[in-house]
């Protein structure tokens, strides 16, 4: 480590198979690559009301976090570690409203930011309490309506969004609407990395995808790194749905079908004429990953055409494609290839961030 992938494409070779089925380097992304990142946490209503609580875990099967959202009763939201500092215990156990944590196990009691509030039976306990007994808070931030969090961030969230925020930020984020009926999980038998190669690039789109080959036009698709993360540009074929894009946007006067946009190391944010799907890569394991497809509509009746139309059919084929790969890396016979400096750019920017996190000491 790291693993020799070169900032100009045209020298590069791709992540070596080690990557992929070293278990180490599995364990050691957890903390160079998933720690330090921004996570998706969903839509602010999960904590709408004052003494609102919401326990949930961080990439189950990965880090493994527990986590809890809460708005205090002055209003403000905070995100804590939800193990109680006495023995443990899972503080906060099920989503409702409250206006304190209560851990059941044995009494002790914290305010809703987080500070130690109470522990009976713990007189005469010297320097006690200390910083050391309120509940862990981390860094919680939002855009627009959506919630982000993390563990130990290496920038902050503003900077992390602002490519998108210059970008499509005259989108109405307010007006999406969750889904639950259109929104599903998706069980791929792969490690999470080939699927988000996958994801990186759309030189695979004529050979795999038949039908969003046919909404899109594939010689005017466009990559553009920046930051922590890849913007794909999907140019609408003739006559196929696309935005109403505003005068103020950079791209106004052009097609586009779709933004398809990827922060490291996990996470995509598609946005179509019709609204968002979120997907949240979840690694369950070195070979088994959990892709999480929640849908937000904004233009309900235009759901079922252009590239927007496709998601289900698109996420199959591309469940069988890096299925196949997860068997071909562990072969005796290949460690790493090239990249199309045209149509890879994404899958390399996605390799070369992956080698500056673990050249990092």
């Amino acid at each position: 480590m790291p693993f020799g992938i070169d900032r100009d494409i045209t020298r590069s070779s791709t992540l070596p198979s080690r990557f992929y089925t070293d278990p180490a380097i599995f364990e050691e992304s957890k903390t160079r690559l998933f720690e330090p990142a921004w996570h998706w946490l969903g839509h602010s209503d999960v904590i709408k009301n004052p003494g609102q609580t919401y326990p949930f875990t961080l990439l189950e099967g990965m880090l493994d976090e527990p986590l809890v959202l809460t708005r205090d009763m002055e209003d403000c939201c905070h995100l804590l570690s939800n193990v109680c500092t006495h023995r443990g215990m899972l503080v906060c156990e099920g989503p409702g409203p409250d206006r304190q944590l209560r851990c059941r196990y044995h009494g002790r009691r914290f305010n809703l930011d987080g500070k130690f509030h109470s522990m009976p039976e713990f007189g005469g306990v010297e320097n006690f309490p200390t910083e050391a007994d309120n509940l862990k808070s981390l860094p919680l931030g939002n855009w627009g309506p959506f919630l982000f969090g993390s563990l130990s961030p290496s920038l902050s969230l503003e900077e992390f969004l602002k490519p998108m925020q210059e970008r499509i930020g005259w989108l109405p984020l307010d007006e999406f609407i969750h889904s639950p009926a259109e929104s599903r999980d998706y069980l791929v038998k792969a490690h999470w990395a080939l699927y988000v190669d996958n994801y990186m690039e759309g030189f695979h789109i004529p050979y795999i995808h038949a039908a969003l080959n046919q909404v899109l036009s594939f010689e005017d698709y466009v990559y553009e790194p920046f930051g922590h993360g890849l913007l794909q540009l999907g140019v609408a074929a003739a006559g196929e749905d696309s935005f109403d894009l505003p005068t103020t946007s950079p791209d106004y006067g052009k097609e586009i079908a779709a933004y398809y946009y990827w922060l490291f190391p996990n996470l995509m944010l598609n946005f179509y004429p019709w609204g968002l799907s979120v997907n949240v890569v979840k690694p369950l394991g070195m070979d088994v990953t959990k892709v999480s497809f929640i849908r937000y509509l904004w233009r309900p009746d235009r759901r079922q055409v252009g590239a927007g139309a496709l998601l289900d059919r698109v996420e199959r084929e591309d469940e069988a494609v890096v299925e196949l790969v997860q068997k071909g890396i562990r072969s005796r016979f290949y460690d790493r290839g090239r990249f199309s400096p045209r149509h890879e750019v994404g899958t390399h920017y996605f390799h070369w961030l992956v080698n500056e996190s673990f050249k990092i000491s």
